[in-house]
């Protein structure tokens, strides 16, 4: 079982910036991709970035150029650095580690952390 934490959302205003952090209970080298994940209300929950083990990363189209997703192996943890931010990025920001299974692949969450672009 994989548990994930987040922390780092908060209130910012337009064109601000912040940092989520995502620190994994289990070795995240080991994981087939760390990724975050955002739902806005009403919305379903969308796929903002990830990172597959061999570097491979993936960016929503919203958001490329402005935010960058990065793992640090050596402390299990995965970030998520936005910049120039807006109104539309307000969400609640998951992030997601995906195992590889014999089956396929399994999922994992975390608590999620709020994100407000607002002046």
């Amino acid at each position: 079982q994989v548990q994930l934490v987040e922390s780092g959302g908060g209130l910012v205003q337009p064109g601000g910036s912040l940092r989520l952090s995502c620190v994994a209970s289990g070795t995240i080298a080991s994981f087939y991709a760390m990724g975050w994940y955002r739902q806005a209300p009403g919305k379903q929950r969308e796929l903002v970035a990830q990172k597959t083990n061999d570097g491979t990363t993936n960016y929503a189209d919203s958001v490329k150029g402005r935010f960058t997703i990065s793992r640090d192996n050596a402390k299990n943890t995965v970030y998520l650095q936005m910049s120039s931010l807006k109104s539309e990025d307000t969400a609640v920001f998951y992030c997601n580690a995906r195992l590889r299974t014999y089956y396929g692949f399994s999922d994992y969450w975390g608590q999620g952390t709020q994100v407000t672009v607002s002046s």
